[in-house]
Formats: structure tokens, C-alpha cells, sequence
């Protein structure tokens, strides 16, 4: 009987090890127990040096989603390939239940359909400056352009507001709250 497990892979080495799981299967006689790899992932839209791009990004680093029948053979099988670090729950794997599975897979599929945005910055976050003119100012943020990948901050300079427009997204992170407080 087909339940779905989680393992455990070497973090960079998802791809390669869900490759290794299905084509070797055949080889293995692996094909009716083993009947499904799934790595979860979404794809994210980030814009460098002016240029966006969409990249496809895991969703949980080090695992993959196996669908199989749980005997000795295939307990080897899967930890015995590249890249397979071990069964979520060691030599007694936990299985995830059907309905837990069916809202992860929703969620992925979901997820595939749209992409989200890398940058989530909005009208009125706190953001410290990490490059250009004004690295290390603390301001508002008062306009983002995300087609772009670009905003506007409000920063103090000598007590008075200056704007600093055309900022691109790597160019400045979320402001810890401590930090703005000086």
C-alpha cells in the first residue's frame, strides 16, 4: 500500500537526489513501490541590477515528499540513493497522512500557478539603506515600483526629510525596530 514519507536529503542536492530516485527505479525493481517523488517549490520573482527574473526556489530546503509501499527493499532502495540523507523518523519513517499530503501538494500546485515577489517592501516599512550614497540611513518607504524593482525612502538627513528615489530592492533590507529608534 502507497503512503507518502519525508526524506531527508542533502540541502543543494534536492533535484539531483528526486533525479536519482525515479530513473533508477526500473533498475532496481523499484517501479511499483516507489510511485512518486515530489520537491516542493514556487517560483519567486526577484529583479537584479535593474533585470526580472523569475526563479524557482524549494520550499523546504532538505526534503522531499516520496510517495511508496514501505518494505525492507525499499527502505534500502531510497536510503541507499545519492544525495539521500534519511527517512524523516529514522528506521520507523512517520508516513503523512492523506489529508495532510493532499492540502501540501494543493498548496504547491497552487503556489506554481502565481509567483510571488522575492522583495516584499510596502508604502510606510522601515528600511535601512545597505548600499549607495546613503548606506546605513534609516527611512520610510514611501513608493515602490515592483515591475521594476525599485522604491523611494524618506530619510532625515540633518533633521530635514530627503528622498532618495530609485533605490533597486537588494539595495536595502527591513529595519530592526531598535535601530530606528536613535
Amino acid at each position: 500500500m502507497h503512503k507518502w514519507y519525508v526524506v531527508q536529503v542533502l540541502s543543494s542536492q534536492e533535484k539531483k537526489a528526486r533525479k536519482a530516485l525515479e530513473e533508477n527505479r526500473q533498475a532496481h525493481g523499484m517501479l511499483d513501490l516507489i510511485e512518486r517523488v515530489v520537491l516542493p517549490t514556487e517560483n519567486v520573482s526577484e529583479v537584479k541590477r535593474g533585470q526580472q527574473r523569475i526563479v524557482e526556489k524549494r520550499l523546504w530546503p532538505g526534503y522531499l515528499l516520496v510517495r511508496m509501499t514501505l518494505n525492507e527493499d525499499s527502505w534500502m532502495y531510497v536510503k541507499n540513493t545519492s544525495g539521500v540523507v534519511d527517512f524523516l523518523g529514522g528506521e520507523k519513517p512517520n508516513e503523512l497522512t492523506e489529508e495532510e499530503v493532499g492540502e501540501l501538494l494543493k498548496d504547491i500546485e497552487d503556489r506554481k500557478s502565481k509567483v510571488s515577489q522575492k522583495h516584499k517592501f510596502e508604502a510606510g516599512d522601515k528600511v535601512k539603506i545597505t548600499d549607495g550614497v546613503f548606506v546605513n540611513f534609516i527611512g520610510s518607504v514611501v513608493e515602490v515600483f515592483p515591475d521594476r524593482g525599485r522604491l523611494s525612502v524618506l530619510v532625515s538627513i540633518f533633521g530635514r526629510d530627503t528622498r532618495v528615489d530609485d533605490l533597486e530592492f537588494w539595495q536595502v533590507e527591513q529595519a530592526q525596530e531598535e535601530a530606528s529608534a536613535g
